[in-house]
């Protein structure tokens, strides 16, 4: 057991996104306090959402996304951190950690005076298809990164099959096609992206296709083949297709079993529950990050939202209030970017299907423009569309699909979210233009005029 000391003991599990945010906040707020970092793994601090382009070559060292190491991390914040260490055990009574060393064996307890449970979310599992077949992957930490591309280097391999359609499974095609793979996509999704508007789900498709993947959707049916050391094949629609490595991207859910077995309190999303002091039912636990439900802003419901901002946001909440302070976590809006074969995907608040779910009276726009004058060569075009209430006139969704500057158009969207401003107002925005930059008539105004046609 570390030397107890009669300063207060803050210790922080999980050392990725919200762990190091906690951490550093709890000891900028109290300075004197022991502030310890435990981390499963052998990394801290690492960048999860730079993985695909390292794995891509795009960023050529994966210690470019490995931002602190223990040391350099306890130099600039003060902040003990343990690697390849294991809490087991809370026992909320004694306020003991039971822990073990993953490398050695040994076993050991810790007491705390506050804890701040940051254990992130991990992939979903299917049971066909064993993780653990020496040529089947997911791509969620470091670890597994290097995993991947030692196994690349290593092996012959030429077919990739990646299971899942939603964002870590296209950037991992988009990044693999880079490298001259093939890739096959499979889905039980009809179409890719499940989660946004079916017309921007048409367009990543047809970009799947042009750019020369395979998309097997509503894929219900389909025989994982494997001799129980390697996964071999896929039997779908009657035939047997072969492959040499299989990446498992079927989504994440929240890395709640330490809590769940610590009697926390469990939300409907599978996440820990906390109030807006991101606390527990347990005074002396806070909990930030993907294992973590948040109230969405525009259902006033928790919701599970692994975004990295939102992981550091909620950690640096937690590290505060950990700490002695009294800071708040406010209700979050979904806002998600992503980049595909060349083009920019946003997708922010809510789609369609879930805001009438919600019973929201929904109604939308949507259309396609040139994303810079014609006479520009860098010209292309980008689609937009945004979901709002009749009612409230409130806007509840949007999604873009162009260039870069479709990210900017999902930040707009977020702050009339967050703000409540009514969705008409789009119309009255004066958008900036310069040619090689941004477009003379801006989609958001198109569309806020449409929206106002509407209401009227």
């Amino acid at each position: 057991m570390y030397p107890i000391k009669e300063r207060k003991n803050i210790i922080v599990i999980g050392g990725n996104a919200a762990g190091p945010a906690a951490a550093a906040k709890a000891k900028r707020i109290a300075p004197d306090a022991n502030v310890l970092m435990i981390e499963a793994g052998e990394f801290i601090s690492t960048g999860t959402c730079e993985l695909p382009y390292v794995l891509s070559g795009e960023i050529k060292n994966y210690e470019d996304v490995v931002f602190f190491n223990s040391e350099s991390f306890e130099k600039e914040k003060g902040v003990k951190v343990l690697t390849s260490h294991l809490v087991e055990r809370i026992d909320r009574s004694e306020k003991i950690i039971s822990i073990r060393n993953l490398k050695s064996g040994h076993k050991f307890e810790q007491v705390y005076d506050k804890l701040i449970l940051c254990t992130g979310s991990q992939p979903k599992s299917i049971p066909a298809l064993p993780i653990n077949l020496s040529n089947v992957f997911t791509l969620k930490s470091v670890a597994d990164l290097l995993k991947i591309k030692s196994h690349l280097e290593n092996h012959r391999v030429k077919d990739i099959l990646i299971i899942g359609a939603g964002y870590i499974g296209l950037e991992s095609a988009d990044a693999l096609k880079k490298l001259g793979y093939s890739i096959t996509i499979l889905d039980k999704e009809k179409l890719p992206l499940p989660g946004i508007e079916p017309e921007t789900r048409h367009l990543v498709a047809d970009l799947i296709k042009q750019n020369g993947l395979e998309y097997y959707g509503s894929a219900d049916d389909v025989k994982f083949n494997h001799d129980g050391q390697k996964f071999i094949s896929i039997k779908i629609d009657g035939r047997i297709l072969d492959y040499d490595l299989a990446l498992l991207a079927i989504g994440f859910e929240p890395n709640s079993d330490l809590a769940v077995s610590s009697k926390l309190g469990i939300g409907s999303k599978g996440g820990i529950r906390v109030d807006q002091k991101l606390r527990t039912n347990d005074p002396n636990i806070f909990a930030a990050g993907d294992c973590i439900e948040i109230i969405n802003r525009l259902t006033g419901k928790p919701d599970f939202i692994p975004i990295a901002t939102i992981a550091q946001q909620t950690g640096r909440t937690a590290g505060e209030n950990a700490a002695g302070g009294n800071s708040s976590f406010y209700p979050a809006v979904k806002n998600i970017a992503v980049k595909l074969f060349g083009k920019s995907l946003v997708s922010v608040g809510l789609n369609s299907a879930d805001a009438e779910n919600y019973r929201f009276s929904v109604s939308a726009v949507q259309t396609i423009i040139p994303n810079l004058v014609k006479v520009m060569p860098e010209s292309g075009h980008v689609f937009g569309k945004i979901i709002f209430d009749r009612n409230t006139k409130q806007i509840l969704g949007a999604d873009f699909f162009g260039g870069p500057e479709t990210v900017g158009y999902g930040d707009m969207i977020s702050s009339f979210i967050h703000n409540k401003i009514n969705a008409s107002e789009l119309g009255n925005i004066n958008f900036n233009y310069t040619p090689p930059l941004s477009p003379f008539i801006n989609i958001l105004s198109v569309l806020g005029r449409k929206i106002e046609r509407e209401l009227k």
